[in-house]
């Protein structure tokens, strides 16, 4: 497969990646690791809780979303990280036994005034589950290099 650089992303390209499956196990795990919270640790104190019943932390959902674009595009590509995130929503709860893959669609793109080796692409990130529900979004901008530099006072 050919590295992806910022030069073959298109405004409004949209492409689907991974499948992965949320155990309980894998719930509890991350909750007891990184956010002990009860609808994430144990299923019955989670019954209790505004979400009904166990459920991942969002942060475990933000981690799987990672994972899923790793491989699906960012290690094939000369991605150089991203300044931050713009915006992240947890929509609906992630449950045992859901698969979840992303959508990933581009809203824009800039070519860096200040670093011309590197360009900016927008992304929209979205996570569903296996039925279709969209359980977490996010926004962001990617920072990946350039096949080559924009001529001097060019604009993209």
């Amino acid at each position: 497969m050919t590295k992806l650089f910022w030069e073959d992303f298109a405004v409004g390209q949209v492409n689907e990646y991974g499948r992965q499956l949320v155990s309980a196990e894998d719930i509890k795990a991350f909750a007891a690791e990184f956010d002990p919270q009860p609808m994430h640790l144990d299923e019955e104190a989670a019954r209790a809780t505004l979400v009904g019943g166990l459920c991942a932390s969002g942060w475990h959902t933000c981690a799987i979303m990672m994972r899923i674009i790793a491989d699906g595009f960012v290690l094939n590509s000369s991605s150089m990280g991203a300044p931050g995130v713009e915006e992240i929503r947890w929509l609906a709860p992630v449950r045992p036994g859901d698969v979840l893959r992303v959508r990933v669609t581009v809203l824009d793109k800039k070519a860096s005034q200040s670093r011309p080796l590197l360009g900016f692409v927008g992304l929209f990130f979205e996570v569903l589950n296996e039925i279709g529900t969209c359980v977490m979004t996010s926004r962001t901008n990617m920072m990946f290099a350039r096949r080559t530099s924009a001529p001097a006072g060019a604009s993209v």
